[in-house]
């Protein structure tokens, strides 16, 4: 509304305070000007009635006397002259309304006699008979017993007063006019200013950082219009600032592999990165909790919240969600003392428990591996030593065993180097061009006898026209030896090995397929893993028992060559392993 706004404020402000001060100015005029009037109506009359005594002292002649008082006097008033006590005069008026007084009524009035007894001035208001207000002046004649008394009408002072008061109201009104347009006029040049400001705030509030509110004075506004735009600067740049750190910390927080969860005091999750809601979802999926209670905090954080902001301490928790370990590490978030809330970490800490396990079965497998070998050493050099074996025959098979664990320990231990450097990354690759065909001919050769004592078919099957490959052949070898070592030892007489090979897009195509035992459905994820053991049907007898490393290596192989390396396997079908190397001829 008009007259809550500043303009009309202002304008009601400048239009009550010249209106006030006018009212008492106009007040004290009226008051002045009607006692002003009447005194000077009184001078008037006292100094006619003066002019008249002194002529009426310096001329007997009665008839100049009187027609000189006719020219003298106002032609509203009246003069009376008592010469003496039977002897008096009274003048003519214009004012008809103005009555003749007789020398009766005024020896009548007390006030008016004093003139003859004291010779003394008067000036008084009086109302005739005829209920006329009058104003009346008397002064004595000094060389006589007379006097000259002078009146006028009130109405003549109260018509030049009423005048006088309508020329005041009139000035009055026009100032109020003039006052008025003029407080419009200042009050909008001021809050104009205002007004933009006002403006530019409600742009600010909508986050127009770059509104300006223009400067058109060099005073005190304008100087607030100049702090106005100073503000918004800085509003914008410090904006600006808390956007960028926010989008800094979203960013950290959404790069963090732990979940981090920022909960107040009553338990409300404020900032959660995707790993936390992750570790959420699970929560609320392992305890079967409804869509419109998945905001629901979980009781292991709930009440390690508790705790928290009890102690006032850093505290952690582990639990098992959905198949994996999570640590709770929460810790408080004060406000100067006061604890406002905490700050909850959640790490998955299952692959470093995965892998602490993986050291203790690793531990516990190469113990086990090098226990029966040295064992055996033991055994048997106690033997030769005590000459328990009495023949060379004898001494002689003992020997046998004796260096046949040794290489079986050596190679335990040549093959655990190997896979270390692998897994450091240290391999070393003499890549050079091969022929295919006749690469893997020869391979074939080496493991001829081996399938022939078995009564084993070894296939080679070439799909492709690649002749020449681009890897490490001793490398490669490697490979092919353990999958055809496997395959062989685990297929049944009158079996069929074959070694497949085809072309894809970029890769050339490798396949060890075998018709024996297979692998078991819930070992085949682990066949890849050092030292898994998987069931009886894939151990291999006592004196052809390997290190259990030999597939892991291989896979660091195909990888180290930039390939990948696939099992299928059915029990008592036959087990097929995959892998493929990069197409290429030559190095680049």
């Amino acid at each position: 509304m008009f007259w809550r706004s500043v303009v009309g404020k202002l304008w009601i402000t400048f239009l009550l305070l010249v209106s006030v001060v006018l009212a008492i100015l106009s007040f004290l005029l009226l008051e002045f000007f009607q006692n002003f009037h009447v005194v000077e109506a009184e001078k008037d009359l006292m100094q006619t009635a003066t002019k008249i005594t002194v002529m009426i002292e310096q001329y007997d002649d009665r008839e100049l006397i009187l027609e000189t008082v006719e020219r003298v006097k106002d032609p509203t008033s009246r003069v009376v002259i008592f010469f003496d006590d039977n002897d008096h005069w009274v003048s003519d008026s214009t004012d008809n309304d103005l009555p003749e007084i007789t020398s009766d009524w005024i020896t009548k009035q007390d006030d008016l006699v004093t003139v003859l007894e004291t010779k003394n001035d008067i000036k008084k208001q009086k109302q005739l008979p005829n209920e006329n207000e009058v104003m009346i002046v008397g002064t004595a004649i000094q060389d006589d017993s007379g006097a000259v008394y002078v009146y006028q009408s009130l109405t003549a002072v109260q018509e030049t007063t009423k005048q006088t008061t309508q020329i005041i109201l009139l000035g009055a009104g026009i100032a109020i006019v003039l006052t008025t347009i003029f407080a419009f006029f200042l009050s909008t040049r001021i809050t104009s200013p205002l007004i933009k400001m006002r403006e530019g705030a409600f742009e600010l509030a909508k986050g127009e950082f770059n509104t300006k509110v223009p400067i058109l004075t060099h005073d005190e506004i304008g100087e607030l219009a100049m702090a106005f735009n100073r503000m918004g600067r800085q509003l914008k740049y410090h904006i600006n600032a808390l956007r960028q750190e926010k989008e800094q910390l979203y960013s950290i927080l959404s790069s963090m592999v732990d979940g981090v969860i920022t909960l107040n005091r009553k338990a409300e999750i404020i900032v959660s990165n995707p790993p936390a809601e992750k570790f959420l979802q699970d929560w609320h999926y392992e305890h079967n909790l409804a869509p419109k209670e998945t905001k629901v905090l979980p009781e292991e954080l709930q009440e390690l919240l508790a705790e928290v902001i009890a102690s006032e301490k850093e505290l952690s928790k582990e639990t098992f969600i959905q198949g994996r370990n999570w640590v709770l590490i929460m810790s408080p978030l004060y406000d100067q003392t006061y604890v406002r809330g905490v700050v909850a970490v959640i790490r998955d800490m299952t692959e470093e428990r995965r892998l602490d396990k993986l050291r203790e079965d690793f531990i516990a497998n190469v113990s086990h591996e090098l226990r029966t070998p040295i064992s055996l050493l033991q055994g048997y050099s106690e033997a030769i030593v005590d000459d328990i074996a009495e023949s060379k025959e004898d001494k002689n098979e003992l020997a046998k065993i004796i260096h046949d664990e040794s290489l079986r320990i050596g190679r335990l231990v040549n093959e655990l180097l190997d896979l270390a450097r692998m897994k450091a990354g240290h391999i070393q690759l003499n890549k050079e061009t091969v022929n295919v065909q006749l690469y893997l001919e020869r391979i074939i050769r080496k493991f001829q006898g081996l399938a022939s004592e078995k009564n084993i078919t070894l296939n080679l099957v070439l799909e492709t026209k690649v002749e020449n490959l681009y890897i490490d052949p001793d490398r490669i070898e490697q490979v092919f030896t353990n999958l055809i070592d496997n395959a062989i030892n685990h297929t049944e007489q009158k079996g069929i090995v074959s070694i497949k090979v085809s072309a894809l897009k970029d890769f050339l195509q490798f396949s060890v397929i075998d018709n024996g035992s297979g692998i078991a459905q819930e070992d085949l994820p682990f066949v890849f893993e050092r030292f898994y053991k998987a069931d009886k049907s894939r151990k291999r007898t006592k004196a052809k028992k390997g290190t259990g490393l030999g597939l892991e290596i291989a896979k660091n192989i195909v990888e180290a060559h930039q390939g990948s390396i696939t099992v299928h396997s059915k029990l008592e079908e036959g087990t097929t392993f995959t892998f493929k190397i990069p197409n290429i001829s030559e190095k680049n």
